[in-house]
């Protein structure tokens, strides 16, 4: 099993055994990985062991702002501006990907999505972006598979992702900044990314992305031994939540290794938030830390996109 699809499995068992997925539904997710019954029942009895125990309200319980029925709308959306589809000509062939565009943006945004694939609440992060002047391209890094829209089923589009070798992620995202500087030429560039897309943010970093003058990984994962000296002109703004212990053990190294190489950086961790707090679409949703999160994005960007 990949890194990758390690990091799905266990996010799969992890959902479980928070409640947002019955035990039938998690096996059948984590066999579309590849994973027996026996080896999926053991998955889940070790995260299980591994998980500590939290105050983390249902999310029917909207008055601690957690859940996708919290009150008030998105941060960003009451001025999101529409997508449209795009595509172009990528490494290995076409790659697709929806398209924001900022009157006189002030920047670009890559858009890098969690492990569903570029879904509406991706495209809608991308329109938030725009709605407040940087103009944003949303990547499908399922395009080589027909794109996420050919997937019927989420579960499938995610097991497609874990497939992915992360060279391959990386070099169509390498070609999506590219789209992206042929769109606002003469503008700086940044990448966001969530879950697995905020891990490879993280990767982007570690191969070298000059290009980028800003990035901002949502609870990714950080990839081993990371050596982020190619990249030593980023600015890096991290998100964590405070309930994402899985994700959490690997913030002390992305940590070390920003500091290794001399970049500016700052790691948040947003108290009483789990992982995904920012998708306004999941269970997990915090309508307090995504807030939050928005508003520390918009002050990154202002001083390190301008």
């Amino acid at each position: 099993m990949t890194p990758l699809q390690r990091y799905i499995a266990e996010e799969i068992a992890t959902d479980h055994l928070d409640g947002l997925l019955s035990r039938r539904e998690a096996l059948r997710r984590l066999a579309l990985l590849g994973l027996s019954t026996a080896a999926a029942t053991s998955l889940i009895a070790a995260c299980s062991s591994t998980q500590q125990p939290t105050t983390e309200t249902s999310a029917t319980e909207t008055a601690t702002g957690s859940g996708p029925a919290a009150s008030g709308p998105p941060p960003g959306s009451e001025g999101a501006l529409p997508t449209e589809p795009v595509t172009w000509a990528g490494p290995a062939g076409e790659l697709q990907g929806a398209w924001a565009e900022a009157p006189d943006a002030k920047g670009g945004v890559l858009v890098i999505h969690e492990n569903k694939g570029l879904n509406d609440y991706i495209r809608s992060v991308a329109g938030r972006f725009a709605g407040i002047g940087y103009s944003a391209l949303a990547i499908d890094l399922l395009s080589a598979q027909g794109g996420t829209a050919k997937f019927t089923d989420p579960a499938d589009a995610t097991a497609a992702l874990s497939k992915i070798a992360p060279e391959e992620s990386v070099a169509n995202l390498k070609s999506g900044i590219d789209e992206l500087q042929r769109r606002v030429p003469d503008r700086k560039l940044a990448a966001v990314g969530f879950c697995m897309g905020g891990g490879l943010v993280w990767r982007l970093l570690a191969v070298g992305t000059p290009q980028l003058a800003a990035a901002v990984p949502f609870y990714g994962p950080t990839p081993d031994n990371p050596d982020f000296s190619g990249s030593k002109d980023v600015a890096v703004l991290g998100f964590y939540g405070a309930l994402d212990q899985r994700v959490n053990a690997t913030e002390p190294v992305a940590r070390a290794a920003l500091e290794k190489a001399g970049l500016v950086h700052e790691l948040v961790t947003e108290p009483d938030a789990n992982h995904a707090f920012f998708n306004d679409t999941g269970d997990r949703y915090n309508a307090a830390a995504a807030a939050d999160a928005w508003r520390r994005v918009q002050d990154w960007f202002a001083t390190h996109l301008a």
